[in-house]
């Protein structure tokens, strides 16, 4: 009589072949991660002798299905070892992507805000001093006026550049010191001034 799993539940199996080609595929993924990885990053993570090796060996190769074989190697040397060795290699992916993701989503909100303060001047500057009172309100004129000019002219965008780092500079430091109003709530910012 042949036994399955309902038969002896006490039995311990290990896990099913769908969850062992899950944790293959979570493997690859991350050997494919570490080979993107900039060296310089890669050198800070604590990684095996035989995996550093491996990653280095699949970076040169540049033949498609050759370097495809040869991650799927790296991945099988990784299965190797036990998986907390990666532990840590995964949570500083993770804080990286993490970082980067937020860094990116505030980086298009600066230009966002710079090209509205190029397309609807007025109503975005009241917006932004609103925002943060302490802004040097003629400079920041100025700029867009010039950053205008600029692209009008076909000349180098200095000016352009130049609103971003202002507005950086006001999205990280500016706002922990300054009243920030919310959307639409200008009087409140105003009689926090008096």
């Amino acid at each position: 009589m042949n036994r399955t799993y309902t038969h002896n539940p006490d039995h311990d199996y290990g896990p099913t072949r769908t969850q062992q080609r899950r944790d293959a595929l979570a493997v690859l993924a991350l050997a494919n991660q570490l080979v993107e990885l900039p060296q310089s990053k890669l050198a800070k993570l604590e990684l095996p002798e035989d995996v550093v090796r491996e990653i280095a060996n699949t970076r040169r190769i540049t033949a498609h299905i050759a370097r495809k074989r040869q991650l799927q190697f790296l991945a099988k040397v990784m299965r190797r070892h036990d998986t907390a060795v990666f532990d840590g290699v995964r949570a500083a992916l993770g804080e990286n992507r993490e970082r980067q993701r937020q860094e990116t989503a505030a980086m298009h909100r600066i230009e966002a805000t710079r090209d509205r303060l190029l397309e609807d001047t007025d109503s975005a500057l009241s917006e932004l001093i609103a925002q943060h009172p302490n802004v040097d309100r003629q400079h920041l004129r100025s700029l867009v006026r010039q950053a205008k000019i600029e692209k009008d002219g076909n000349k180098p965008p200095r000016a352009y550049r130049e609103i971003y780092q202002l507005l950086k500079e006001l999205a990280s430091g500016g706002s922990d010191d300054e009243p920030v109003a919310e959307e639409g709530d200008i009087d409140g910012v105003e009689e926090s001034e008096d």
